[in-house]
């Protein structure tokens, strides 16, 4: 166990440091806390996605990509790393986790990443132009966020705007029936 750096006045968060192995060069190394909440975890479907895009299958060089429920900049980090211009957006408790992360792997980016606070269902003004990647790892999962979720990808995406997402499909509690929601209304706002 080790006490999380960058915690303000002790916080007492305690962490570990997860390693994102790349193909080529040294892997991210992303910080990760054992308290705070689903944001603080490099999930499976994360690793899932950023190994999808290190792939080469959708070009990044220079492409303008947002994160969306960025949580420690996994997938976002690693569109960089491919000289993506990334902004990593998730909740105002996440960002010193975020810009922890960003620092840490600073020296593997190839284009640009920031990280900013954003509230799925609020104003996203300040990320216009649409991007041209959304990218989304595991943020299908909680009722309550699905419609706000949907609104913000309505109000982000232009007509050539790429959502990638990738999540664990679950069988358990309304899991199931929240994937089919999803999928059942992005469908008419795609």
């Amino acid at each position: 166990r080790e006490e999380a750096p960058g915690c303000r006045g002790g916080c007492g968060m305690w962490g570990s440091v997860r390693e994102l192995w790349r193909r080529r060069g040294a892997a991210l190394r992303l910080e990760q806390r054992w308290a705070g909440g689903v944001g603080c975890v490099v999930w499976d479907a994360a690793l899932v996605l950023a190994k999808f895009l290190e792939s080469g299958a959708r070009p990044l060089a220079r492409r303008r990509v947002l994160e969306l429920g960025a949580g420690t900049g996994a997938v976002g980090l690693m569109a960089a790393t491919l000289g993506a211009n990334v902004t990593l957006t998730d909740l105002a408790e996440l960002q010193d986790l975020l810009a922890l992360n960003i620092e840490r792997n600073r020296h593997l980016v190839t284009g640009s990443v920031r990280a900013k606070v954003l509230k799925w269902g609020e104003d996203v003004t300040e990320f216009q132009p649409p991007p041209d990647y959304i990218l989304m790892a595991d943020c299908i999962y909680y009722e309550e966020s699905l419609e706000p979720l949907l609104k913000t990808l309505k109000d982000l995406t232009g007509p050539d705007t790429c959502v990638l997402c990738c999540y664990e499909q679950r069988t358990m509690g309304k899991n199931p029936e929240i994937e089919r929601k999803y999928f059942e209304v992005s469908r008419f706002i795609f």
